[in-house]
């Protein structure tokens, strides 16, 4: 194994960050406890931030620290197009070198949380990010149970030592149940990926009211349908059980994966867009924002019934740009209207004078 030292940060033998006592995943404390285990998550959700920040520094007149960081999520993407496993991709190395979250592995093949990062950071190739999507759909997806487990198989006998999260029951919290906060993570990158279809299927499957429909569910479900359980089981025994509700963290990417990725609405400082991933079947929907003193009414017509792209956006009558609609707390009621749709739509002719009904219609 090699170890390159970079100013105060070690970059190990695969040139990506340190796993540590555990990433976002903090079951796994023993990946990369001797310093040189890898985390492949954390690769690409730091090219996300870096790719985020960048614009603002150079906004702030800070164009070396813009540089740095676009250089860094440059050799970041590098670095992760080489962790694919043939069908997606790991989730990381231990101290030793030996891959997690690979097909060669006998438990944990496979982990959600690489596969949506790598579609959300916007680091690897498209053909690669669907096709890791693809592997989520294959090997994760679970509508029988209604349930969406963060890996697969699940720890049980493996010789490997991940850490706590192999404590766990297989198929119980992290260890192959649905870590519902990952979970949500899937929805976001099937919608930006375009699926809009799935993203709100797998939307509905993670909510709890879904999982209470019957007295059945409820026996089943064993939680409460009006919040957010932070996990649900996996094993055979208890498939769809419940756990650790009232989960704010789940709770608030499930908001976002909603209203962001879903519907589409975000903000962007001074301005906002609408950019909406929906089912084809939706012909229409709302949205009613209150910013301050201001109220945002916003109607988005879905004619054609696709499941993106805006075709056309006004503010107010007046046409504007969707991906920055001007934000403004003036007290008054602004009216938005998107209309989704692969081109803008002919403006029919005016009919001509003396014209019959028929052709005037």
């Amino acid at each position: 194994m090699r170890q390159v030292v970079v100013g105060p940060e070690r970059i190990n033998a695969h040139f990506l960050k340190a796993m540590g006592g555990g990433d976002w995943t903090d079951g796994m404390n023993r990946v990369g406890r001797e310093g040189r285990g890898e985390s492949t998550w954390l690769g690409f959700f730091l090219h996300n931030v870096l790719s985020e920040f960048a614009p603002l520094c150079e906004a702030r007149g800070d164009q070396a620290r813009a540089e740095r960081y676009r250089n860094e999520a440059g050799r970041l993407a590098t670095m992760l197009e080489q962790t694919w496993d043939g069908e997606w991709y790991r989730r990381g190395y231990y101290d030793d070198g030996t891959p997690l979250g690979s097909a060669q592995n006998d438990e944990c093949k496979i982990d959600s949380v690489a596969q949506s990062w790598a579609v959300l950071s916007g680091a690897v190739p498209v053909r690669f990010a669907d096709r890791a999507l693809d592997a989520v759909r294959t090997h994760l997806v679970r509508r029988g149970p209604q349930v969406l487990p963060l890996l697969t198989p699940p720890f049980d006998q493996t010789a490997q030592d991940p850490g706590y999260i192999k404590g766990y029951p297989p198929g119980v919290r992290e260890n192959g149940g649905q870590y519902t906060h990952a979970a949500l993570w899937v929805v976001m990158a099937m919608a930006k990926r375009g699926s809009g279809d799935e993203a709100v299927e797998l939307f509905h499957m993670l909510n709890p009211v879904n999982h209470t429909r019957t007295a059945a569910d409820v026996e089943r479900y064993k939680a409460e349908p009006y919040v957010l359980a932070g996990d649900v089981y996996a094993h055979p025994a208890h498939a769809g059980r419940g756990g650790w509700s009232w989960y704010t963290g789940s709770a608030g990417w499930m908001y976002r994966a909603g209203l962001e990725s879903i519907l589409g609405l975000r903000r962007r400082g001074a301005s906002f867009e609408v950019d909406p991933c929906i089912p084809s079947s939706w012909p229409e929907y709302t949205i009613v924002w209150r910013f301050g003193r201001t109220r945002y009414e916003i109607a988005v017509k879905n004619p054609d019934r696709r499941c993106r792209g805006v075709a056309e956006a006004e503010l107010d009558g007046a046409p504007v740009d969707p991906r920055a609609i001007p934000l403004v707390d003036d007290g008054a009621t602004h009216q938005v209207r998107l209309l989704l749709g692969g081109r803008k739509r002919p403006v029919p002719p005016v009919a001509k004078q003396g014209a019959s009904s028929r052709e005037s219609r």
